[in-house]
């Protein structure tokens, strides 16, 4: 009795867990059986693996084939283990040697011809593997995409044989060594926003803080625009972040591409988009929009046009940056620091305080289309602004203002200060943390207490009032918040007026 021993890596969320693969060749009648909780496209593997090896010039055992994939409670899916099956399956029965294998962990899809077809997941599997010290070889089509993390050694394949040339010391695989540097990345400009300076100013409290922001106002007034401006001016990506991100894409069903490493996502599904498009889920559990945000921005124009329980799932993840998806088979965790840019009309037909007068909605109406959005929701947006229609002099004129250069140079200052003081940004302090890090002089106090009473906010409320004021006076580079300040702030959280 013979067995081989080898490495490959599942998916679990954003996670690669090691898999150990086992192939036992004994004695008699000649079959294939793969164990260790393997999905359709696992088993199936047998056959791939069978006629891969037989275009490949090798010998299938006619013996009692057993590969076991460790552990056994684990779920494993995707084409991935068919490399590692395959020359677990040629060391057992001695065609290759097995002295090398445990230097290496595998994963890559056969065709029946023995050429190696890309994989998904490959820089979270790639990032697992070079923690755990071992070089990693996976087919040359996702040899790109592992090679942005640092360290690792990757060894790209075409083809079974030339994996098996490697292993037996005929003709070695070349050490990947493409350049990672990706091009800088691209974003709208700022200053090409005519107008709408109150907008942008909200935009770049949010985006120094990581804060939510809900605009409102008639068609065309730039809405689109600004959410579209906002990861422009927000701080480059550190490379811990860019890789998180990276990792997540390549788990979703576009994949990652090489060209958007370092690039802040922006996300804008569809208002038809369902709970589990947001969320993410599936038998085996993928990102969703809210994942695929990750460290970046989630743009929902029309808001009350989502179904409202679509809506209520951004509660959670936008209090706990995390999303839990359960199953009855499987349960998985993504990462979801996102900030949410929202969008919506004032009224049904969306031109309530136009100066056209167009706007005929009833109280009623109006009352209606708002109430779509719950209560609760909006009370973890951050920010809530009005923005009104451009003047037609300000339209007729050419664009004027700040670049998105000259605003994220500010904002990346402000995210500076937040991130020495306290190790995160202003929006993902806790009420214990505010307490620590949040501090305002007795005028400031004084009018926060005052404006609590006659707003009736929420003690969620005044506790995003406060971080929204440190944000304001980051900015201004000051110690303290100041009643200057905290007023802005309250100013964001007055809510949309249902006049004109």
């Amino acid at each position: 009795m013979s067995v081989a021993v080898l490495y490959s890596r599942a998916l679990d969320g954003v996670d690669a867990p090691l898999v150990t693969v086992e192939a036992h060749l004994a004695n008699g009648l000649p079959s294939f059986t793969i164990v260790g909780l393997p999905e359709a496209e696992v088993k199936e593997a047998r056959d791939r693996v069978r006629a891969a090896l037989q275009n490949a010039r090798f010998e299938f055992p006619q013996r009692r084939v057993t590969v076991n994939l460790a552990p056994a409670d684990l779920p494993k899916e995707s084409g991935r283990f068919d490399l590692p099956i395959a020359l677990g399956i040629l060391a057992a029965s001695g065609q290759i040697p097995a002295d090398k294998l445990q230097d290496y962990e595998f994963a890559g899809e056969l065709a029946l011809t023995g050429q190696l077809r890309p994989i998904r997941g490959a820089l979270a599997m790639t990032y697992r593997a070079t923690r755990d010290g071992r070089a990693f070889i996976l087919p040359k089509e996702s040899a790109h995409e592992s090679s942005f993390v640092r360290a690792a050694e990757i060894y790209p394949a075409e083809n079974l044989l030339q994996v098996c040339a490697h292993l037996a010391g005929r003709e070695s695989l070349a050490r990947h060594s493409a350049s990672t540097q990706a091009p800088a990345p691209s974003y709208p400009d700022l200053n090409e926003v005519k107008g709408q300076s109150h907008a942008k100013r909200a935009l770049e409290i949010a985006a120094a803080g990581a804060h939510s922001l809900l605009m409102s106002g008639p068609p065309g007034t730039g809405k689109s625009m600004l959410a579209a401006r906002l990861p422009g001016i927000l701080p480059p990506m550190s490379e811990d972040d860019a890789l998180e991100s990276a990792a997540i894409q390549s788990l979703g069903s576009s994949g990652f591409r090489v060209d958007h490493f370092a690039v802040r996502p922006y996300r804008a599904p569809h208002h038809t988009a369902s709970s589990v498009a947001l969320v993410g889920g599936g038998s085996n559990p993928r990102p969703g929009e809210i994942s695929l945000a990750h460290h970046g921005v989630l743009f929902l124009d029309e808001l009350p046009e989502f179904e409202r329980s679509v809506l209520e799932v951004l509660r959670e993840p936008l209090e706990s940056g995390r999303i839990h998806i359960s199953r009855a088979a499987r349960q998985a965790e993504f990462p979801a620091k996102f900030q949410l840019i929202a969008a919506m009309n004032p009224c049904p037909c969306g031109y309530l305080g136009h100066p056209n007068g167009r706007c005929r909605c009833t109280p009623d109406q109006i009352a209606r289309y708002r109430s779509k959005i719950s209560g609760p929701l909006l009370d973890r947006i951050d920010l809530q602004i009005e923005v009104p229609a451009v003047p037609v002099d300000e339209l007729a004129g050419r664009a004027e203002g700040e670049s998105s250069a000259t605003v994220r140079e500010r904002v990346a200052a402000a995210r500076e200060r937040q991130i020495t003081r306290q190790g995160k940004p202003n929006a993902q302090l806790g009420p214990k943390e505010i307490e620590t890090h949040v501090t305002a002089d007795a005028d400031a106090e004084t009018l926060l207490r005052h404006a609590i009473s006659r707003l009736n906010l929420s003690a969620r409320a005044y506790h995003r009032v406060m971080k929204v004021a440190q944000t304001i006076a980051d900015l201004a580079g000051s110690e303290r918040c100041t009643k200057a300040h905290v007023a802005e702030a309250i100013q964001y959280r007055r809510g949309l007026s249902t006049t004109a």
